[in-house]
C-alpha cells in the first residue's frame, strides 16, 4: 500500500515531471557533444560507430590536431578579431542603445524600427556591397575586412536600448543635478548598472565571431590571416576519414566558447531575464 501512494503521488507532482523533461532535454542535447568528445580520444583508425574499450582512450589526438591543423596562428587571429568586433559593439550599441532610450527626438521611433528591420537581413546578402567597400578601401585581406562589416549590430543597439529603459530615470537626474553630463552619466551610471546587458552582448558577439567562417571565407585569402573555423574547414578536407583527427579538432575548436560561457553565465542569464521590461 505504502508503494501504491508512493507512486500515485509521484504522478501527481508536476515538479518530478518537470524535472524529468528538463533532464532529458539536457540529454539530448548534451549527448552530440558526448559522441564527439569520446570520438575524439579514440584510436587513430577507429571507424564511426565503432565500440571503444575505455581503457584504448587516448589524449594524442588532440596534440596530433593542433600540430597539424596549426592551430596557434588561427587562435590568435580569431581571438583578437573576436574581441575587436565585441569591443566595437560595445562602445557603438551602448551610446546608440542609450540615446533611444533616454534623449527624446523627432524620428526615434522609426529609427529603432529601421535598426530593428536589420535583424531581418542576412549577411550573405550584403556581402557583395560590403565586399565592393571594402576593396574600395583598399581592405580586403586585412584585418579591418574581417571586424568593419561586423562593428555594429542591430541586436546589441535593441538590447542594451531594452535595458537602459529599466534603468530609473532619477538616477540619472539626480547626477545631472550634481552637474554630470551625457556622456558622465552613461559611464558612471548607466554602463556600471548594465553590467548583465554588457555581459550578455559580450557573449553573443565574441562567440558568433569566433564561430564565424563567412567574412574569412569571402574577404581574405592570406594564410596569415586564418581564423579557427577557417582551419577548421581546411583540417577537415584534409583528414575527412579520420574521424578521431577530426573530432579533437572540433573539440579544440569549441573550448574557449565554452569555457568563456561557463565564465559569463550568471551574468548571462541575467541580462536575458531583466531586459525587455519597458517598452
Amino acid at each position: 500500500m505504502a508503494g501504491k501512494y508512493w507512486f500515485k503521488s509521484i504522478a501527481t507532482n508536476s515538479t518530478f515531471w518537470i524535472l524529468l523533461l528538463l533532464l532529458l532535454g539536457v540529454g539530448l542535447i548534451l549527448l552530440p557533444l558526448g559522441v564527439v568528445f569520446f570520438t575524439s580520444l579514440s584510436p587513430a583508425g577507429t571507424a564511426a560507430g565503432e565500440a571503444i574499450p575505455l581503457d584504448s582512450l587516448t589524449f594524442a589526438n588532440y596534440r596530433s590536431a593542433w600540430a597539424r591543423g596549426d592551430f596557434l596562428l588561427a587562435f590568435a587571429n580569431s581571438t583578437f578579431v573576436a574581441l575587436a568586433v565585441t569591443g566595437f559593439q560595445l562602445l557603438t550599441s551602448a551610446l546608440a542603445g542609450y540615446a533611444l532610450a533616454r534623449l527624446k527626438f523627432r524620428g526615434r521611433q522609426a529609427i529603432l524600427l529601421l535598426i530593428l528591420a536589420t535583424l531581418v537581413i542576412p549577411f550573405q546578402i550584403l556581402v557583395i556591397p560590403i565586399f565592393l567597400v571594402l576593396k574600395w578601401g583598399h581592405l580586403i585581406n586585412t584585418y579591418a575586412a574581417l571586424i568593419l562589416p561586423t562593428a555594429a549590430n542591430g541586436f546589441g543597439i535593441f538590447l542594451m536600448r531594452q535595458y537602459f529603459s529599466t534603468v530609473p530615470v532619477e538616477l540619472e537626474e539626480a547626477a545631472a543635478l550634481d552637474g554630470a553630463n551625457r556622456l558622465a552619466i552613461l559611464w558612471r551610471i548607466m554602463l556600471p548598472l548594465s553590467r548583465p546587458a554588457l555581459v550578455t552582448l559580450f557573449l553573443f558577439t565574441f562567440i558568433g565571431e569566433w564561430n564565424d567562417l563567412f567574412k574569412p571565407l569571402i574577404f581574405t585569402t592570406r594564410p596569415e590571416l586564418r581564423t579557427v573555423q577557417l582551419a577548421l574547414a581546411e583540417f577537415q578536407e584534409q583528414f575527412t576519414n579520420n574521424w578521431s583527427l577530426l573530432m579533437a579538432a572540433v573539440v579544440i575548436a569549441t573550448i574557449p566558447v565554452i569555457l568563456l560561457f561557463l565564465i559569463g553565465q550568471r551574468q548571462f542569464i541575467r541580462g536575458i531575464g531583466t531586459t525587455g521590461i519597458k517598452n
